[in-house]
């Protein structure tokens, strides 16, 4: 099966969009990693559009946040502003849906995780210790996250010594023997400097992956997000891509 692999899309419609548009006819389900609201000014309309498809997904903490299921003292001033906003807007329906979501599973070959497979709604998988100590966590030959909004790939060797491997955009990479920790970025705010919305395809019988970027209209999000009086910060920081 052919996976298009998306995560944090962060109620940005317009980036959603852009991702099905470059994907489309190239995937046969998505699985979404978490984190489709907060931050951005769409939520309904990007659980919507994801309920579209087939698909399964998990909750991440900004989901929890809006859920009221985690302390968004927890969260910094921007975000914390952001997510009360949300709550605000959400519908029953989306509320509904979000309730449901896990924050881990697992599918086959695959640990699927919002932050890591150690504390899934929390946890960021920024370096090599990190990661090292997240190998010990999944039983399945490769694990999928989200939640750093930086794709990224790490891999374990048979000596257990961790190395990072940065996107080659666009490159078919098999997937070796050695366990690895692999994210596809984030759809709806990147923090690598790139701003264009970050996806991945897996392919569970040819067993390769795929890093990809498109670019979306920002303007049209910011637009939006200034309409909302969403913070500043948060409004600037799309065109950057961090």
């Amino acid at each position: 099966m052919r996976i298009l692999v998306i995560s944090d899309i962060h109620a940005n419609l317009a980036a959603l969009e852009a991702v099905l548009q470059d994907a489309a006819g190239q995937w046969e389900q998505i699985w979404c990693l978490g984190d489709l609201v907060g931050y951005g000014p769409d939520p309904n309309e990007c659980v919507a559009l994801l309920r579209e498809h087939n698909h399964l997904s998990l909750s991440g903490n900004h989901d929890w946040a809006v859920l009221g299921q985690l302390a968004i003292e927890r969260f910094n001033a921007e975000a914390q502003s952001a997510i009360k906003w949300c709550r605000r807007q959400i519908s029953q329906e989306s509320f509904n849906y979000l309730r449901e979501l896990p924050p881990r599973m697992d599918i086959d070959a695959f640990t699927l995780a919002h932050g890591s497979p150690r504390h899934p709604v929390w946890e960021y998988i920024l370096d090599y210790e990190t990661a090292a100590a997240n190998f010990k966590h999944f039983d399945t030959p490769y694990c999928l996250v989200g939640h750093t909004h930086a794709a990224a790939i790490f891999e374990q060797d048979a000596a257990g010594e961790v190395s990072l491997h940065l996107p080659a955009y666009d490159q078919i990479i098999p997937l070796n023997s050695h366990p690895l920790i692999i994210n596809p970025g984030s759809v709806g705010q990147p923090r690598d400097a790139d701003p264009r919305a970050a996806y991945g395809f897996l392919d569970t019988e040819a067993m390769t992956w795929q890093h990809c970027r498109v670019a979306y209209d920002v303007a049209q999000t910011q637009a939006k997000m200034r309409q909302h009086k969403l913070p500043a910060r948060l409004i600037a920081r799309l065109e950057h891509g961090w």
